[in-house]
């Protein structure tokens, strides 16, 4: 995959092909210096193409190669380019480093990182056993966001169903509830070893990263003859400021 071509009806300033075995690049204001050989390590990167013939980059102001991407995860890229060193954090940033630079050696090292197994292996795996997992979590941001008007915090309602037998208890729990019934979003059931804990470490895992600030309780109904009810209620706390 290539760097973007720049065309325009004026013309461009690009670095030549480098003599110097040293080579400047400036990413997104962030300055480095290494080699060609380090660039051209990994001849189907993007960064082995940046300094291809003719090279596949603008110029900043003082020659060096230009790159217009954030580079504060870029030096991490550089060392494992100079090293094979992996970087001990921000593993995923620097994952998302690798796959924009396609270099493929450091984004399979990073995928077998315990980081990153668990969440592409072990994480995805279960919530694809979930029916309609994200768009409950879509459904639960969109609530919050709807019943947080002058107010600093929301609380919805989630219904957690592990197996099929919890499911047929399903209509006579939502009716213990004394909450409003359309503010009640459920999950389940699925079929995986893992439980209603995991999911929902996951609903909390999975909001959080979008920002939100988030707690979950759990949700005791009175008690009533269907014991098995007490369990599936959890309050989603969102807390705006």
């Amino acid at each position: 995959m290539s760097l973007p071509d720049y065309k325009s009806s004026e013309k461009q300033a690009v670095p030549a092909e480098p003599h110097s075995p040293v080579v400047q690049l400036n990413v997104g204001g962030q300055l480095f210096s290494t080699t060609v050989n380090a660039l051209r390590r990994h001849p189907d990167s993007k960064l082995a193409e940046l300094i291809s013939r003719p090279p596949r980059a603008r110029a900043d102001a003082q020659g060096r190669y230009f790159i217009d991407r954030d580079g504060s995860h870029f030096g991490a890229v550089l060392e494992f380019l100079r090293s094979d060193r992996l970087p001990a954090e921000n593993i995923q940033e620097v994952h998302r480093e690798a796959v924009f630079y396609n270099i493929q050696p450091l984004i399979k090292r990073l995928e077998e990182t315990p980081q990153l197994f668990g969440e592409l292996v072990g994480r995805q795996q279960f919530l694809s056993r979930v029916p309609h997992y994200k768009e409950n979590i879509e459904v639960l941001i969109r609530i919050a966001r709807a019943e947080a008007i002058a107010a600093r915090r929301s609380t919805i309602m989630i219904c957690v169903l592990r197996t099929e037998e919890d499911l047929g208890f399903y209509d006579n729990a939502i009716g213990s509830l004394e909450a409003d019934k359309e503010s009640v979003v459920t999950f389940g059931p699925w079929k995986a070893a893992l439980s209603v804990g995991d999911l929902l470490d996951c609903v909390k895992t999975d909001i959080e990263s979008q920002g939100y600030r988030v707690s979950v309780q759990p949700h005791v109904v009175e008690k009533s003859f269907l014991s098995k009810s007490y369990d599936f209620f959890h309050k989603l706390t969102f807390t705006w400021w």
